[in-house]
């Protein structure tokens, strides 16, 4: 099997986007709901972006509300860290020659920041796929980018069943699953409508990887 890890399952982000989207809506008194939320993770952030501005009516563009979140971001990527159980398994498989990649929402920019200090862990993944990538046409909930994924591992796998991808947000499994492959979701615990996937886990501690053909811990 080859692993594709959605980086928002690796990296504990998801705090640092509500923060700082909320940071912006402060001045005109709006609340970035969980209902919301729901409904804009693992998209585009442009995208993401725009879904809020509609639904609350914001009084800025998408584009100002995508600049002014990601001022507050850049200082608050730089500390962000590495989700429970996500450096044990990630080392576990790199270890024993699994294929893994990253196929992330976020842009070029943002994900370089988010990443800057997690660089060893970037290191056991062949490649890194970015939802500005031009092959990525559509984002999340679109399967797109999982199968651009899939298209640039060294050895192809032998189809999508052969492909795992760990994910924390619905979209992101939507994309999984129209891709047609298997997928491991780690939601927040406030999530209330999940999607249908192949697990769900409180934590990436909880994962056995023998149970989708992968290496064992023992």
């Amino acid at each position: 099997s080859s692993g594709i890890n959605a980086e928002y399952g690796i990296l504990d982000t998801e705090i640092l986007y509500d923060q700082a989207i909320q940071a912006v809506l402060n001045p005109f008194n709006l609340t970035y709901t969980y209902e919301i939320k729901q409904k804009v993770m693992g998209r585009k952030y442009h995208v993401a972006m725009e879904m809020i501005r509609q639904e609350l009516d914001v009084p800025l563009t998408a584009e100002e509300l995508v600049s002014q979140s990601m001022a507050h971001l850049k200082e608050m990527f730089l500390k962000c860290d590495v989700k429970p159980g996500a450096s044990d398994l990630i080392r576990h498989l790199a270890a024993r020659g699994v294929p893994m990649c990253i196929a992330t929402g976020s842009s070029t920019q943002d994900y370089q920041l988010k990443t800057r200090n997690h660089q060893e862990l970037l290191a056991a993944m062949e490649f890194t796929v970015r939802s500005d990538d031009p092959e990525v046409r559509h984002g999340k909930p679109n399967p797109d980018i999982f199968r651009v994924a899939m298209g640039r591992f060294k050895t192809p796998p032998a189809g999508p069943e052969c492909c795992l991808v760990l994910e924390d947000a619905p979209n992101g499994v939507l994309a999984a699953r129209a891709a047609g492959m298997r997928c491991v979701m780690v939601p927040d615990p406030r999530l209330s409508d999940l999607p249908q996937c192949d697990t769900i886990l409180k934590s990436l501690t909880e994962f056995d990887p023998a149970e989708f053909g992968l290496p064992s811990f023992t």
